[in-house]
């Protein structure tokens, strides 16, 4: 496994490794090392050999540093000239879309040359200026080509691929396209579409505009209702596409199996509480009519993979209705 080191003036290090794990998930193999007002070179460069010394694997380390010619940068700038380890490589610049972009990558990469590759145009097109006409045209993100999708223009009955379109993720999730969904779940699943299938947000411009925004680099968002998702399903023009269909309630979700759409498995990542329902897990509440839609989907043979982030162990879902059940009759 590539390990990470974050290094920073100040606390930054500490605070963008906090929020690096509120996205993707608790992670090994990565130390925060920071520079204090009473901290000189020497004491840096101790401070970082010794967060080395804590990984079991020391041939692939990734440096991400806050800031190029600083002295954390120059500490590891001579630490790479003195231990001259084939796979230690420093990225400077670091961000919050730098880091969950390495977290993703080091889950594929063998090498931390690979992962700092993969990073660096993830980690510069995460600049982005609202309001967009503000954005400079020469440092806009650069969009990645697009596989080929339907479009109006391709005629009804033309078939693309194997006319059937592509689920890589299904999942149900409150909030929809957020941070985790956006990095850590793009990251693995690899989409080059991610469709939000709602009646309510299809008809509401602006969480349709903020979804949007949201997408990762180079992959495009839709939302769109449910009488849509299940016509896209059934239309061989879809049949180049690889999605990710993300659903607000099991109750929409059930909706979309029992009109065709192939989902064969689901990732329950978060359901909202209210004062009506019972707490799971920290991740999902449910009340009866949530328990019984999702007994309706596991009898449509549909296998759960309950968890937040991939980084996460996957819960046991029939314990966790059974937990439901037992906390709904005592209300």
């Amino acid at each position: 496994m590539v390990n990470i080191v974050l290094a920073s003036h100040g606390s930054f290090a500490e605070g963008i490794k906090e929020s690096g794990g509120m996205i993707f998930g608790p992670q090994e193999g990565v130390a925060a090392v920071v520079l204090t007002p009473d901290m000189g070179p020497d004491d840096m460069h101790k401070k970082l050999l010794d967060a080395i010394d804590g990984f079991d694997d020391k041939e692939h380390v990734l440096f991400l540093v806050d800031l190029w010619g600083g002295t954390p940068f120059n500490q590891i700038s001579r630490i790479l000239d003195e231990e001259k380890h084939e796979d230690w490589v420093a990225v400077t610049g670091l961000n919050l879309p730098m880091l969950v972009t390495a977290y993703g990558s080091r889950m594929g990469a063998d090498t931390a040359a690979a992962v700092a590759q993969e990073l660096y145009p993830e980690a510069r097109d995460g600049i982005r200026i609202k309001p967009e006409d503000l954005q400079p045209k020469e440092a806009a993100p650069a969009a990645a080509a697009a596989p080929a999708a339907p479009t109006g223009a391709i005629p009804e009955g033309t078939v693309l691929g194997d006319g059937h379109i592509k689920i890589a993720l299904c999942r149900v999730d409150t909030r929809l396209l957020h941070g985790q969904v956006a990095t850590t779940w793009t990251k693995m699943t690899k989409p080059d579409r991610i469709i939000v299938c709602s009646d309510n947000v299809a008809h509401d411009d602006l969480r349709k505009t903020m979804i949007k925004q949201a997408a990762p680099p180079g992959v495009k968002a839709h939302v769109v209702p449910l009488s849509k998702i299940i016509e896209v399903a059934k239309d061989p023009r879809f049949g180049a596409t690889r999605a990710m269909l993300l659903f607000e309630t099991p109750q929409d979700l059930l909706r979309a199996i029992e009109g065709g759409v192939p989902i064969t498995e689901v990732n329950l990542g978060s359901m909202a509480g209210s004062a009506s329902k019972v707490t799971v897990t920290q991740a999902l509440a449910m009340d009866k009519d949530d328990v019984d839609t999702l007994e309706k989907i596991k009898a449509h043979g549909v296998k759960f993979d309950v968890r937040k982030v991939p980084a996460d162990s996957a819960e046991d879902f029939d314990k966790l209705i059974a937990k439901a059940k037992s906390e709904l009759q005592q209300q």
